[in-house]
């Protein structure tokens, strides 16, 4: 990405764009910090959709799955701007007490924290929860956008993220689903 590009883009010259933002580091921290509040607008729209659930475990997993959901779509909506939000030059995280509310990290936190409170996630399974999580459902996206996965129909899509967040959500309690649970989840997964 370039200033030249991005000017030529929105039908701007670049000295027009030069007088927003002073280089292209600048352009590039816009860019990802635009990104992150798109993929948090679409973590928010999958939790909006949520049905209320009586029991904090399931409350909790159902959470977990629609922030999934959520990330997951976005990537595959937007590519370029999931790309761009997680290429280089990235800050190493700060401390989570730093982390803002509406970060999506910290939704993600905030969802394995209610599993851990409602005692479906075991304390020993607790520290770095968020990263398995994260990593799986990132990794998914990716090998949608880049990989081997990329020319799959739709079905194929909702199938393989269904599957990701079952196996996510057995592995943090350490226990098989019950069958309503699994039914819940993959209605979340698939954006219902």
């Amino acid at each position: 990405m370039t200033i030249r590009a991005a000017a030529r883009a929105v039908g701007v010259t670049p000295t027009a764009a030069y007088r927003h933002f002073a280089g292209h580091e600048e352009l590039l921290e816009a860019v990802k910090t635009r990104a992150m509040e798109l993929l948090t607008a679409a973590m928010n729209e999958a939790l909006d959709r949520l049905d209320p659930a009586d029991d904090p475990a399931e409350r909790g997993l159902s959470r977990l799955a629609a922030i999934g959901q959520g990330y997951f779509t976005f990537a595959l909506a937007e590519p370029g701007l999931f790309r761009t939000a997680f290429t280089g030059g990235i800050s190493p995280m700060p401390p989570l007490a730093d982390v803002e509310e509406s970060n999506p990290f910290r939704k993600l936190v905030d969802a394995v924290d209610d599993l851990a409170a409602a005692g479906y996630l075991p304390p020993q399974r607790r520290p770095m929860a968020e990263f398995a999580a994260w990593a799986s459902v990132h990794g998914l996206a990716m090998l949608h956008l880049d990989g081997p996965l990329a020319p799959t129909s739709r079905e194929a899509r909702e199938l393989a993220l269904e599957r990701t967040i079952e196996i996510i959500a057995e592995g943090l309690g350490g226990v098989a689903l019950p069958e309503h649970l699994r039914k819940t989840l993959s209605r979340v997964a698939r954006g219902g």
